[in-house]
């Protein structure tokens, strides 16, 4: 990958989008993450507003210092990086006071990590709808277009994906290119939705690597009985999610009415 000139036509990309929106600048939810880290300072190369989020609920402390941290070291490079702390720990707590137990305990689970990115969603177009941004997306490729590893209307929910046709790798290559905290490019990719440090891998059972190579073998058209142990398992993996999350991944689905009928 041409890093520098990848890089060059994101920024390009972001600015021009923006001014034709006749729109100010970008909100981005900092989560202390690569994805998030890189997108943010992809918008804070463009020399347009930017307002870094931070929006902990139930976070742990090392996504919450790392946030923070990359916040700091944008501030001290781009003067158009704002931050705006906004705890959402009480709201999450109060929501979850007001809804009713259902005997599903997994699935109660799985419906409040949810429910912490679209609160988190929710935030972030406040503040864009009061200042007239722009909510700049953090997926990137695999997550986005491979297994659907995003909440609907949650992180899912944005104006513009700047990173999304970059894998997972090439994320990296470009947080290394950009100069971002080594603490971020070190830690384990997670969602943070948890309020655990249970990472991404563990929640998908394969690493971004192995993603991105199962992706690549159903581009080309394999089947999982082409392959035989950890690679079997692997494209199993990405073949179920990849199945399971098409939802997420093609346009909602319009009920069109026969002329006839109208």
């Amino acid at each position: 990958m041409q890093t520098e000139k990848v890089v060059d036509h994101i920024v390009k990309w972001l600015k021009d989008y923006t001014i034709n929106a006749k729109m100010k600048g970008f909100v981005v939810g900092v989560s202390g993450g690569i994805d998030s880290a890189v997108t943010s300072t992809l918008c804070a190369r463009t020399s347009l507003d930017v307002l870094c989020l931070e929006m902990p609920i139930h976070q742990s402390e090392k996504q919450v210092n790392r946030a923070a941290n990359h916040i700091d070291w944008l501030q001290e490079h781009y003067p158009n990086v704002q931050r705006q702390p906004v705890n959402l720990t009480s709201v999450f707590d109060s929501l979850i006071e007001v809804l009713p137990d259902v005997a599903n305990e997994e699935s109660r689970f799985m419906s409040l990590a949810n429910t912490r990115a679209r609160l988190r969603m929710t935030t972030l177009y406040y503040f864009a709808a009061l200042r007239g941004y722009l909510v700049a997306g953090t997926g990137n490729k695999v997550e986005d277009f491979g297994v659907g590893f995003y909440t609907k209307y949650g992180d899912g929910g944005v104006d513009l994906s700047p990173i999304a046709d970059l894998l997972k790798t090439e994320v990296y290559e470009i947080a290394d290119y950009l100069g971002v905290n080594e603490e971020i490019i070190q830690a384990a990719p997670t969602d943070g939705l948890w309020g655990d440090n249970r990472t991404d891998e563990d929640q998908i059972g394969a690493s971004y690597p192995e993603l991105e190579w199962a992706m690549k073998m159903n581009d080309e058209g394999k089947t999982v009985s082409d392959f035989s142990g950890r690679e079997k398992e692997v494209f199993t993996i990405f073949k179920r999610l990849n199945s399971a999350n098409q939802h997420k991944m093609k346009p909602i689905p319009v009920c069109e009415i026969p002329e006839m009928l109208k």
